[in-house]
């Protein structure tokens, strides 16, 4: 559904995309794992068109996007539902309104009736009741993630994207984000890309992984295969340890 070839990107002189190849398939939860600073966060910033590659060609179910005006990437975007690392919720806003708010900058036919019911829907799906009025500064971390989530689902995504779901909760509200992002792919049949430096969060919700350094894809494999693997870059990865071809940035 997703194809990546020789994607390039430089910031301040530094390649941070470096010929990046990368396929993403239907109905797949990929993991994009690697050290911080290589591009994880980047490579799905491209795919929803928030950046343009200096190189290279992303194609979604074989349409290219690289080059594309506003409004075709916004056809493009509304296919798609992204959790940002830090929920990206407004603090203006309550709840209800940050997990509405697709609906009604793109769903504008939609009675409000519909809206809110929606906004329940999606909010149960995520284990949250009796929240629509609260403001996110009221809200634990692992509650803002799970907003994030409800908004991301609210236009019934193809796709969903995660930037670093896991990053700052606690091991059982982690435990807790990786179950429902495996219940939502078993669900609702969405391809889902997670990008995630925590191992554990990456055997926990799976199909396949890569391993992304210096700009490229270094490793791809099953979970069980990655638990096993003898690859160099995977093992240090793996081990947390500083000794090996991964240099610390």
């Amino acid at each position: 559904m997703i194809e990546i070839r020789g994607l390039r990107k430089k910031l301040s002189r530094h390649w941070v995309l470096d010929g990046l190849d990368l396929d993403v398939r239907k109905g797949e939860t990929l993991v994009v794992l690697g050290p911080s600073g290589t591009g994880k966060s980047v490579l799905l910033k491209h795919v929803i068109g928030l950046m343009q590659p200096d190189a290279g060609s992303i194609r979604i179910d074989g349409e290219e996007i690289v080059g594309l005006g506003e409004k075709a990437l916004n056809a493009v975007r509304r296919r798609f539902g992204m959790l940002f690392q830090g929920s990206a919720l407004f603090d203006s806003m309550t709840v209800g309104e940050n997990v509405g708010l697709a609906l009604f900058e793109h769903a504008r036919d939609m009675d409000p009736a519909e809206v809110r019911r929606r906004v329940e829907e999606r909010l149960e799906w995520v284990g949250l009741r009796n929240v629509t009025a609260m403001k996110p500064a009221s809200l634990s971390g692992g509650m803002r993630k799970r907003v994030g989530l409800a908004r991301a689902l609210a236009l019934d995504p193809e796709y969903v994207l995660y930037d670093e779901p896991t990053t700052g909760l606690d091991p059982i509200m982690a435990d807790t984000i990786n179950q429902l992002i495996r219940a939502l792919q078993k669900q609702l049949r969405v391809t889902s890309v997670v990008v995630t430096h925590d191992i554990r969060s990456a055997y926990a919700v799976a199909d396949r992984i890569v391993l992304l350094y210096e700009g490229r894809v270094r490793y791809e494999g099953t979970v069980e295969e990655t638990r096993r693997t003898a690859d160099a870059m995977m093992r240090q990865f793996i081990e947390g340890s500083s000794a090996g071809p991964i240099r610390p940035v």
